[in-house]
């Protein structure tokens, strides 16, 4: 599905955001996403610094949880690429 916005193709869509927001209680506490458009696919952006902060279990929380958005996100048309922000 292609939506286009004042001329700009998008890929991001209202069905994706509900989808994405419909996940927000499997997220470890502290543990945030963030999406980028990229106009013809999506990339989910987790901090690595969040992500290296968590205990163990809160760590396999936080995979189930970025596994379940990038299924979401595909399941609503989207394709997905995910990837960590920054490190040491």
């Amino acid at each position: 599905m292609e939506l286009y916005i004042l001329g700009q193709k998008i890929m991001y869509t209202d069905a994706m955001r509900r989808a994405f927001r419909s996940l927000d209680h499997f997220a470890p506490k502290g543990f945030r996403l963030e999406l980028v458009d990229n106009d013809n696919f999506i990339t989910v952006r987790a901090s690595e610094k969040s992500f290296m902060s968590l205990l163990d279990e809160d760590k396999r929380r936080a995979v189930e949880y970025m596994v379940r958005v990038k299924k979401a996100l595909e399941d609503n048309g989207a394709i997905v690429l995910l990837v960590r922000e920054g490190g040491k």
